[in-house]
């Protein structure tokens, strides 16, 4: 599968039901060659005027199954943010 087959798909999160949105990009190790996260844009706030919340940033390890046009994660707890072009990690 190619990494641009996963972008326009919806993510929902199997511990709480919750649609997080569409995958928009996702996060590699070049070093290795493998895919470490997807990335799900926030929610808009107040219909957008004031920008969105922070991305989800959803490591590999969630990712329990992926489907033609969505995509199942389990995410328990708090789901990883962070702003767009901030870096995650050391």
């Amino acid at each position: 599968m190619q990494i641009a087959e996963l972008r326009y798909r919806e993510v929902i999160n199997l511990a709480d039901g919750r649609r997080l949105g569409y995958v928009c990009d996702a996060d590699l190790d070049l070093r290795d060659g493998r895919l470490t996260a997807l990335i799900v844009p926030g929610a808009l706030r107040f219909f957008g005027l004031l920008g969105r919340e922070e991305d989800y940033v959803l490591p590999f390890e969630c990712i329990t199954r992926v489907g033609d046009d969505i995509i199942f994660v389990d995410v328990k707890g708090e789901y990883v943010r962070a702003k767009r072009g901030r870096r995650l990690g050391p």
